[in-house]
């Protein structure tokens, strides 16, 4: 990373409050010009809960003090209820969220400093309510960057992947569960933050009881879905994600949905800024960012809108790790998306466990390709899936599959006699048939060396009572035959000579899913079974053609004491003598200072998720998490605990929150719900 500290324009920061028409006020710090009185400037908006003080300080003063350097306002704001802004925060994206947005970009824009002209950035959270925000179509909001984000808040967020109960789901309600627990700065509120602090102890909830109250995709999901009319944006939109990340999808379909200038950016990166991007390469994201921004925010001709919409990294063939520093690959392009470049490529199932190109060999067909095959996977095929959403720390990209693959059916295509190289968004068709009125199937695509190492290049999931619809499942028939569809994850991806192809199903996929009821045995139909990939062909002249990235750059980092090391595990622990199974995570952030206003921080996250061998009954996923700030003889730790069970009926939720001042307890609470399933 090249450090820059050397800019166009001078930069002063400064922290302070708006004020909104309720009379709330909301925690702001603004990096901009210490000219721009004189010389106004766009501001551009990063909206977030993430706590700009300390938790994202870091970041927050490498990314927003470079673009104040170029001639803009790096703007931070706590939402409502976060970091030093006052009330309470009670769940993401709500309405009173998104007003706030829009009342911050009014007062943006009235700023004797601004221009009038606002963007808004952010990556996740931020991600999500810049595009939210921009359905609204508030006036000063003249372009976007999201990053790491989605459209569709039930089919492709954290919570659910295809109808399934997504892991992730309890991971990310615990982090919230922790973050809300989280103190005002005393420097910032004075006296004021210990009654602040208590009345988010309080009243912030258990969001996840509140998450599985919902398991269907019903108006709680809707809202905030800006897939439910891409219409309403109006503002354009540059979408932007990674492989490893959780929410690629997304940009393909922002890309085909919205009718505004839009460009879409893919890299092999997890859930992270693209000039900080692992797995590699990263790339000078700031400074395309700037070509954005020049372009939408002061009318300067940068040439990005020449471009080509949509760029994606085409990744190579590597051995499978749950951790890559770089992904060899090599960036390609397509004009425009959906690309009529993209040819879809058909490979049918056999009885063989084959998978034979359509029209296949007339040769390679035998006899019985039809007879049927059935799979009843143990919940040990998942424990090697690695996380739903990649951050890439603790090592949470999927290992080698094979380990999975004893507990599913298989479909594999010969050894390749040429490459074959795919951009888009893989299908499988299913005929198949289950037992049990609930159940799930699970699809993995996975690039096979010739050394037989597995790595996947995708992956799957449906709740098989969500064929139809998601908002309005059926319970199965069981033996009835079903035909049905599902989308695996959006890639780009070469399988080279020599290699082969991969499906591979399963009934489970745990702890990346919650697993079914009960045990469920899937009967396949192979004759009526059809794996789509969207292949592509390269365009070498084109591929030259492309302007390359700049590296990676950014302002100059804050003054870090670090006190205790960062630690982290992630183990496979398989107890024979009581036919336990666990999945333990570990990420221990160790102890830092932010030297500037003499703060130290320290958290660690352990997650568990656990099953004894064949019994359904016995999955539990828990969570812990403990936090401190400390300043001085200030001190105040928070421990939070939750633990989510099941059984055939329901789910069941028990969690703990203990806050502390130096050695005292100042608040405990308790929850214990029982949610029942809903065809999940």
């Amino acid at each position: 990373m090249h450090i820059v500290s050397d800019f166009p324009r001078d930069v002063q920061d400064e922290e302070g409050w708006i004020t909104l028409a309720d009379g709330c006020r909301l925690a702001i710090r603004i990096w901009r010009p210490v000219d721009a009185e004189s010389d106004p400037v766009p501001a551009i908006l990063e909206y977030l809960p993430y706590r700009k003080r300390d938790l994202t300080a870091m970041r927050d003063a490498q990314t927003h003090a470079y673009w104040a350097g170029h001639g803009y306002a790096g703007v931070r704001v706590d939402i409502r209820g976060s970091g030093e802004s006052d009330g309470v925060l009670t769940d993401e994206y709500l309405k009173q969220e998104l007003d706030d947005g829009v009342e911050i970009l009014h007062w943006l824009g009235q700023q004797s400093w601004c221009t009038g002209d606002v963007g808004m950035i952010g990556i996740s959270w931020g991600g999500f309510n810049g595009l939210q925000i921009a359905a609204m179509q508030p006036p000063e909001l003249k372009a976007v960057i999201t990053l790491c984000s989605t459209d569709d808040r039930y089919a492709d967020d954290v919570h659910h992947m295809g109808g399934c109960l997504l892991g992730d789901n309890l991971s990310w309600a615990s982090t919230m569960f922790d973050g809300n627990t989280c103190p005002p700065d005393p420097l910032l509120v004075g006296e004021r933050w210990r009654d602040m602090w208590l009345e988010r102890l309080e009243h912030s909830g258990l969001w996840l009881a509140t998450w599985l109250q919902h398991q269907r995709r019903d108006d709680y999901w809707k809202h905030g879905s800006v897939c439910e009319d891409f219409s309403l944006i109006r503002c354009p939109v540059y979408a932007i994600s990674g492989w490893a990340d959780g929410y690629c999808n997304a940009v393909f379909r922002l890309l085909a949905g919205l009718d505004v200038p839009r460009k879409g950016l893919v890299g092999p990166w997890a859930h992270m800024y693209p000039y900080h991007g692992v797995p590699g390469p990263a790339i000078g994201f700031l400074q395309e960012s700037l070509r954005w921004w020049d372009y939408w925010l002061k009318g300067k001709e940068t040439g990005i809108m020449d471009e080509p919409m949509l760029r994606v990294w085409m990744q190579e063939s590597v051995p499978p790790s749950a951790r890559y520093e770089v992904r060899p690959g090599r960036w390609v392009a397509e004009p425009s998306w959906p690309s009529p470049r993209i040819e879809p490529k058909h490979f049918r199932f056999t009885s063989g466990h084959d998978l034979l190109p359509d029209p296949p060999n007339p040769s390679a067909c035998v006899s019985g390709d039809d007879a049927p095959l059935s799979v009843r996977s143990p919940l040990s095929v998942g424990l090697y899936a690695g996380k739903w959403c990649s951050y890439n720390a603790p090592p949470d990209l999927p290992h080698d599959q094979r380990d999975e693959d004893g507990g599913s059916l298989i479909f594999q295509t010969a050894r390749l006699e040429q490459d074959i190289e795919i951009c888009g968004q893989p299908i499988v068709e299913l005929e198949i048939e289950a037992d049990q009125p609930v159940a799930m199937v699970a699809l993995r695509l996975s690039d096979i060396a010739d050394d037989d190492k597995a790595t996947r290049i995708s992956y799957g999931l449906l709740n098989l009572t969500h064929r139809d619809s998601d908002e309005f499942p059926q319970a199965l028939e069981p033996g009835k035959r079903y035909r049905v569809r599902v989308p695996l994850k959006h890639i780009a991806q070469k399988f080279p000579v020599g290699n082969a192809i991969r499906l591979s199903l399963s009934t489970s996929y745990w702890p990346l899913a919650w697993p079914s009821p009960v045990p469920v045995r899937l009967t396949v139909h192979p004759a009526g079974c059809l794996m789509i990939l969207p292949c592509r062909e390269p365009q070498p002249r084109e591929e030259a053609a492309l302007p390359p990235f700049s590296s990676p750059e950014a302002a100059p980092p804050l003054a870090v004491s670090v006190i205790q090391p960062s630690q982290e595990a992630w183990r496979v622990i398989r107890d024979l003598a009581n036919d336990q199974t666990t999945l333990e995570v570990i990420n221990d952030q160790g102890t830092f200072r932010l030297d500037d206003i003499e703060l130290e921080l320290s958290a660690r996250v352990v997650e568990r998720y656990t099953y004894a061998y064949g019994n359904y009954d016995s999955v539990s996923g828990w969570t812990e998490w403990e936090r401190t700030f400390r300043r001085g003889g200030w001190e105040v730790r928070s421990v939070t605990r939750t633990l989510m069970t099941s059984d055939a009926q329901s789910f069941r939720l028990r969690a703990t929150l203990d806050a502390f001042e130096g050695d005292s307890r100042v608040f405990s609470k308790s929850w214990d719900e029982k949610i029942p399933r809903d065809l999940v």
